[in-house]
């Protein structure tokens, strides 16, 4: 993200504190629902003649079936391997292709899976022939044409992303390719063809062995977040579980697309060198062309209240970690923006309380940092600090350390000097939110998909700017006890082995 020099962060954050910025911001923000249920928005900034657009889908990771954990994600990856109209020699063909690879692979599946009377032989039988059939579909496939296509009219920062929110896709082209542009992302959310499915997941079973598998700090988050969550889908770190990835099958993925990936349940952001006559009439000639289907169900699993502190430890070939949570409400809480006060207080720069106590004046800590919103902010989630202990320091050093600031923040009022700074900064990282069109779009959609309407995305700084001392206060009484607290740490193997001798 392009970065502002510090003074104009601080003459425009004066303005956003003015209320000057939503007022202007309502002149040139235009929203409209097609009669598909599809929100569109559209956001007029004309400094260059490019545009940015954000696809906002409301389902993420938390939404993936029991037993098929890294579906999202999947799909998201398959989003980029065309239609039935980009990226094949011959469609036709290759539809029937893609239906034997499905029925082999579901005969290879019933045999893999039997709890008793696997036939080895008749298993491998229907493991070449699902194989096979993979090769033979692939002879149609035309790899990355959809992207091709796109690099070729100056596509910019062209990517996606799932987390267990949301699914989102974006990227940047000349303004005058935005016909090409609304044919191209909706012809993939109205035609997809979910080709090259296995060796596609294998590249996402890759990235877990990879985020995971081979990341001592991968093992302890999925670690922390099985403890901390025992019902909500938050307990999944979101890539999935290899054999759950192992498992997937592109029928599986055509139907998590069928449920979630309606126009009820995408929000559309555009954002650039464009105007709403521009862009609404090309938005409904091609995305109004998405089937009106009911939104689906919103997830019920609700956590239940936490009743006893839990602990995890790891002890590994690594160096020691510690990573520490505690429940909090959902965005929508009345004291959301205390989250972010308290965050910015304990987190923000070298100036911050964990900074200056653990990393500069106790020299205990490489890096400290305490953050709302893990894994996720839509549903209710935890407060966590994570800490990377200096050479020959214990997690349980850290510990020790952490609930100190803790208990500053339950008992001591912050200063004067230290509120002022914090509500500054929060006003400062919503103007850096904001500074190029593509964290445009993505601000403005996210915010009208959770809320319903773009200006809360303003009105959070309002709440930030009524924060009191006495909130910092309550809030962090209230969250931070041990009942309510997970920790997990990292200890290094043989350190831990030492210590058990003693």
């Amino acid at each position: 993200m392009r970065r502002l020099p510090a003074i104009v962060i601080l003459l425009l954050a004066s303005l956003v504190a003015a209320g000057q910025d939503l007022a202007s911001f309502e002149k040139r923000i235009t929203v409209k629902k097609l009669p598909n249920g599809l929100t569109v928005l559209v956001c007029e900034r004309h400094e260059a003649p490019v545009f940015s657009f954000f696809t906002h889908v409301d389902a993420g990771s938390a939404q993936d079936p029991k037993g098929k954990g890294g579906l999202a994600h999947m799909f998201e990856h398959m989003a980029f391997k065309g239609t039935d109209k980009i990226g094949s020699t011959n469609y036709a063909a290759e539809k029937i292709a893609l239906r034997k690879v499905e029925q082999a692979f579901a005969a290879y599946e019933a045999e893999r899976l039997k709890p008793v009377g696997q036939d080895k032989k008749k298993l491998a039988e229907l493991k070449k022939a699902w194989q096979d059939a993979v090769e033979a579909a692939d002879k149609y496939a035309e790899l990355n044409k959809f992207s091709e296509i796109l690099e070729r009219n100056g596509v910019e920062d062209m990517n996606a992303f799932t987390s267990l929110d949301e699914t989102g896709y974006f990227y940047s082209l000349p303004t005058n390719r935005l016909e090409l542009w609304a044919y191209m992302e909706s012809e993939r959310f109205l035609h997809p063809v979910l080709r090259q499915f296995y060796k596609e997941r294998d590249v996402v079973y890759e990235e877990r062995r990879m985020r995971v598998d081979s990341s001592p700090i991968g093992r302890l988050v999925e670690n922390f977040q099985a403890a901390a969550f025992v019902a909500h889908p938050y307990h999944n770190e979101g890539v999935g579980w290899p054999s759950e990835i192992e498992a997937l099958s592109a029928t599986d993925a055509s139907n998590f697309f069928s449920k979630y990936y309606v126009p009820t349940n995408m929000v559309v952001t555009v954002v650039g060198d464009v105007t709403p006559q521009q862009v609404l009439p090309v938005v409904e000639k091609y995305f109004g062309r998405l089937p009106a289907r009911p939104k689906p169900e919103p997830l019920d699993t609700v956590e239940p209240p936490q009743e006893a502190e839990r602990e995890t430890i790891l002890r590994e070939a690594s160096q020691p970690l510690f990573l520490e949570g505690y429940h909090r409400p959902d965005y929508r809480d009345p004291d959301d923006a205390v989250y972010d006060a308290i965050s910015d207080l304990l987190s923000s720069g070298r100036t911050s309380r964990l900074y200056r106590a653990l990393v500069r004046d106790k020299k205990i800590a490489v890096q400290a940092e305490g953050f709302s919103g893990f894994p996720g902010n839509k549903y209710p989630n935890l407060f966590a600090f994570f800490v990377v202990p200096s050479r020959g320091h214990t997690p349980q050093e850290i510990a020790k350390a952490v609930h100190e600031e803790i208990d500053k923040l339950i008992h001591q009022d912050v200063s004067d000097e230290e509120l002022k700074m914090v509500k500054r900064r929060i006003r400062a990282e919503l103007i850096r939110s904001l500074a190029d069109n593509e964290g445009l779009a993505q601000n403005l959609g996210t915010v009208q998909s959770r809320y319903g309407d773009w200006r809360e995305l303003f009105r959070q700084v309002d709440r930030v700017d009524k924060v009191s001392k006495a909130d910092i206060r309550r809030v962090a009484a209230k969250v931070f006890t041990a009942q309510n607290r997970t920790s997990a740490i990292t200890e290094t193997a043989a350190a831990a082995a030492q210590g058990g001798q003693q």
